[in-house]
């Protein structure tokens, strides 16, 4: 029997947290927000945290019920964020020190009511309209409660005034232009919202900029609470970090490995050589939909997974956010939105355009070479990662799986859908390379992916216990992944302000290879069953799906009050290379 006084407090929680993130919820498919933005001002924090602690007085006070496997684990997870909130509200990373919490929400809040026709055109504007006229005061709160930060979030965050500009300028026009309306109050609410981010824009290149500091460590403590209440993890942060260096070193032995079997002086000199395999002008936007077949035909013959009727179709960024694009945090394949009845998802691939010149084309086409549509764009993107896991997530048991790995303004919903999202798309490329789906180059550009991860986990766990500075983290991309200098420091910025976040796509990756090793010596174990079990729970921490699956019966069943009820879950062993 359902828990009904669990299920009715799970009520009040996701009612607050949609609440509390309208942004959030616009992006996960609740729509009663969309004309609002967050309230950062005292007497709005004060209120979120005040109806946090009235959650938690309401949790303990429940009455004895036993709880299914997904109520414990929403249960288990529900906590977890409200501890998070609780750092969040009082730690600089948020929206007391960095900037890039205002710009992000402000412009993804209206691209949110942009992207997808979740709702009649009418009523979208008319939200739109209300949220770009809640901009100026939703920045003037950045102004007030960010009175220091670290140097790079203030260049992150102008570079995000200037896509919001082009936004606010220019694609607002384009939009209710191909829309064939004129939108004058819209027209008029962008214009207001465009003069407050040149306010912004003016404040952080002077007070705040005098006001820059170096400080971009969480702090081991913080670390600590990441781990345990995001992650669900029982292992330290230098275990993760020592376990980290010990695959990068094997890592970069595959890679070297890998490019001398290809005839290569180094890995670099094998990998330019993918540059030159790309589609032509004509051919570009069809290469991704024969990849994609292609992919799911390869799973679907070695009977990998039960492959979903989910449609996605590839399409050219809209026009309206291409001049946006380059400064702000949009990203080609966003999470549909659970709760949305979109009959088709659209990945937005960077346009390339026939009539373009060939100095503008031919890097282009280069960048989204065969490798990048196979390897990021297909399987982990689009296909066997990304896209089929989500479809697996919305109809989970756990009301929080179900959205907690939605990509919202400038990070997932909750961290505790990390480690199952991106350790799942990580692994499906793995597994993609298993059953030879590809070639040689290809599965050298993998390699050197893994080794990224690798780095992305010592990095995390090391700058926010402060043992690295910013620079040294960049050092870290530059010299030993091989990324260029711009792109080194984006990742190690990013790296930066979201704490506990780099590190799931190694520490995923590696716990679901070591759980399919530890079910794989049971009678009757197939891949299929194993992949469709595992993607069931939902975005859950790996962790918490790990202990359900090692409890479950010969017949896949949970013994009764088996759910996991505990502060952490153990992670048992990730699999060495």
């Amino acid at each position: 029997m359902p828990a009904a006084a669990f299920a009715s407090w799970l009520d009040r929680f996701l009612s607050a947290h949609y609440r509390y993130h309208p942004v959030n919820a616009t992006f996960i498919g609740v729509h009663g927000y969309d004309d609002r933005l967050p309230d950062y001002s005292a007497a709005g924090v004060d209120e979120a945290a005040s109806a946090a602690d009235a959650l938690l007085r309401g949790l303990r006070a429940l009455p004895e019920e036993p709880l299914g496997n997904a109520e414990a684990i929403d249960r288990r997870l529900a906590v977890g964020v409200l501890a998070i909130e609780r750092w969040e509200r009082e730690s600089a990373h948020f929206h007391r020190g960095n900037p890039c919490v205002y710009t992000g929400e402000a412009v993804f809040g209206v691209i949110g009511l942009m992207l997808r026709p979740f709702r009649p055109l009418n009523e979208r504007l008319e939200c739109a309209t209300a949220r770009l006229s809640a901009i100026p005061a939703f920045l003037e709160q950045g102004r007030r409660n960010v009175r220091e930060a670290p140097s790079a979030w203030i260049d992150r965050a102008l570079h995000e005034c200037a896509g919001a500009r082009f936004l606010l300028v220019d694609g607002i026009d384009l939009w209710i232009r191909d829309a064939g309306i004129a939108a004058p109050a819209l027209r008029r609410a962008a214009e207001h919202a465009t003069e407050a981010f040149a306010a912004f824009q003016h404040y952080l290149e002077t007070d705040l900029r005098a006001h820059a500091s170096e400080q971009y460590a969480c702090g081991p403590d913080a670390l600590a609470l990441l781990l345990r209440w995001g992650h669900c993890l029982d292992r330290s942060a230098d275990e993760i970090a020592a376990y980290a260096e010990e695959q990068i070193a094997a890592r970069e032995r595959a890679l070297a490995g890998g490019a001398a079997a290809l005839g290569a002086p180094s890995p670099q000199a094998a990998l330019a050589r993918l540059l030159d395999r790309h589609p032509s002008g004509d051919a570009y936007y069809a290469r991704f939909g024969v990849m994609w077949r292609d992919a799911r035909d390869a799973a679907l013959a070695r009977d990998l997974v039960t492959w979903p009727e989910y449609p996605i179709r590839y399409v050219p960024q809209p026009r309206w956010a291409r001049a946006a694009a380059p400064y702000l945090y949009f990203i080609p394949y966003r999470s549909p939105a659970p709760f949305d009845a979109v009959p088709i998802v659209e990945y937005h691939v960077a346009p390339v355009e026939p009539a373009m010149p060939e100095a503008e084309q031919l890097p282009r086409l280069r960048a989204a070479n065969d490798s990048v549509i196979k390897l990021n764009h297909v399987i982990h993107h689009g296909g066997l990662g990304h896209h089929v896991q989500n479809w697996y997530a919305y109809r989970a048991a756990s009301r929080i799986g179900q959205i907690a790995a939605v990509d919202c303004a400038s990070r997932i919903a909750m961290l505790a859908g990390g480690t199952m999202a991106e350790g799942w798309a990580c692994y499906a490329t793995d597994l993609m390379d298993e059953v030879g789906f590809l070639d040689p180059l290809e599965q050298l550009a993998h390699r050197h992916a893994r080794l990224r991860h690798a780095v992305r986990a010592l990095v995390d766990v090391r700058l926010h216990q402060g043992a690295l500075t910013l620079d040294q983290a960049i050092a870290w991309y530059r010299d030993r992944v091989g990324l260029s200098p711009d792109a080194a420091r984006a990742e190690a910025v990013k790296n930066s302000l979201f704490p506990g976040a780099a590190l799931m796509y190694l520490v995923g990756t590696d716990m679901i290879h070591a759980l399919r090793g530890e079910l794989s010596r049971a009678p009757g174990f197939t891949l299929r069953a194993f992949h469709d079990r595992l993607l069931s729970h939902g975005s859950v921490p790996v962790a918490l799906a790990r202990a359900h699956m090692l409890r479950a019966d010969g017949a896949g069943n949970v013994a009764p009050g088996a759910g996991p009820a505990g502060p952490a879950v153990s992670s048992a062993r990730l699999r060495p290379s």
